[in-house]
């Protein structure tokens, strides 16, 4: 991911919880701030109730994935958390991108190219 880091602090976090936008769908949660720096920042959290840590890391990985190949298209200067909810499990790739892609397009972070 060429113009993204990774939040991993529990107050970047916490800030983005209860100052940031939000966007809800049956499968995910997102979260994004104005973080006043020309890069984004993005977090992935998913919960023990999606399942086991070999299904939570699998669906960390398809978030992930989804991330870096629409970076691109997403506008810098945000702070991005993603929450992964427990239907997410059962979802397929195509499914989860769709899903994330609406709620960028919603939050008003992601550039269709219209």
């Amino acid at each position: 991911m060429d113009f993204t880091s990774s939040l991993k602090k529990n107050y970047e976090f916490r800030r983005l919880y209860s100052k940031g936008k939000s966007a809800v769908s049956p499968l995910l949660a997102v979260y994004c701030r104005d973080n006043r720096k020309g890069s984004n920042g993005l977090g992935i959290t998913v919960g023990t109730k999606v399942g086991k840590a070999v299904v939570r890391n699998r669906v960390r990985r398809r978030l992930k994935e989804i991330y870096r190949l629409n970076e691109s298209q997403i506008s810098q200067g945000y702070d991005i958390v993603v929450v992964a909810r427990v239907r997410s499990r059962f979802a397929s790739f195509s499914q989860l991108q769709s899903d994330m892609l609406k709620l960028f397009i919603k939050l008003g972070i992601f550039n269709t190219g219209r």
